[in-house]
């Protein structure tokens, strides 16, 4: 099904990038603003969000108890600071459960869309890319979409990673650590250049449908709201361009 309704605000909105690049801090700053203003200069409805975070953790802790009864570990390795996600394409597989929790809880519910926006976050890395997670999404889901980037370097994302990490907060979305061999091992490439010849927007085709994109640079850091709300501004004003020509 096309969608044909009026695209004043973003209906699926993929949140991108690498790890501790800035996803996470741009839905907080978002859930700050009042709801006319968020709609009005981010095109960002009332929103709820799907990450992917929750249910690796949830595996590792799986991980955990099979260990603990003697059986092998299936997903993960232990490190002091957090888990290592070891089996191949297990992120790219995490698709299949986003597919189910979108459809049954907002395909499934069309009012969502009468005011509302759909954040999807996820990172991605060598060998279990980007593009191959958003092919495995369900063309009903992409004929809604709208991608932004967040675009920080390996470098700063290894660099905020160990920054942000707070011990005992292991579980925290804000305040995890992926860790440095799995930073080093799986996230030092991905493939999001390759998809988009290094534009800085444009349109991407995935699975036979055209979806927007814009890739938002996040360096330097910035902690400061009036930063944070230019670059955010600049980036889905151009997107939302982008998404009302579809």
């Amino acid at each position: 099904m096309i969608v044909t309704t009026p695209r004043a605000i973003f209906q699926h909105l993929f949140v991108l990038g690498r790890p501790a690049g800035g996803k996470s801090e741009f839905i907080d700053f978002m859930k700050k603003l009042p709801a006319a203003e968020r709609a009005a200069s981010f095109g960002v409805g009332r929103f709820e969000e799907v990450d992917d975070f929750p249910w690796l953790w949830e595996a590792c802790l799986e991980d955990d108890r099979r260990e603990s009864l003697g059986e092998p570990r299936l997903v993960s390795e232990r490190t002091p600071e957090g888990y290592n996600i070891i089996r191949p394409k297990f992120r790219g597989s995490l698709v299949d459960r986003f597919n189910r929790v979108i459809a049954k809880r907002y395909l499934a519910q069309p009012w969502f869309y009468e005011d509302g926006t759909l954040l999807i976050e996820f990172a991605r890395g060598q060998g279990d890319g980007f593009r191959e997670s958003l092919e495995r999404f369900l063309p009903e889901i992409l004929q809604r979409a709208a991608i932004l980037y967040i675009n920080v370097s390996f470098e700063e994302s290894f660099r905020r990673n160990s920054a942000r990490y707070k011990r005992g907060q292991e579980e925290s979305i804000l305040f995890h650590k992926v860790p440095d061999r799995d930073m080093l091992g799986f996230f030092r490439e991905n493939d999001w250049d390759q998809m988009t010849g290094g534009a800085p927007d444009g349109w991407l085709e995935i699975a036979g449908v055209k979806i927007p994109f814009v890739s938002m640079p996040n360096e330097p850091e910035s902690m400061d709201p009036a930063v944070l709300r230019e670059r955010y501004a600049r980036a889905l004003g151009r997107l939302l361009e982008l998404f009302r020509e579809a």
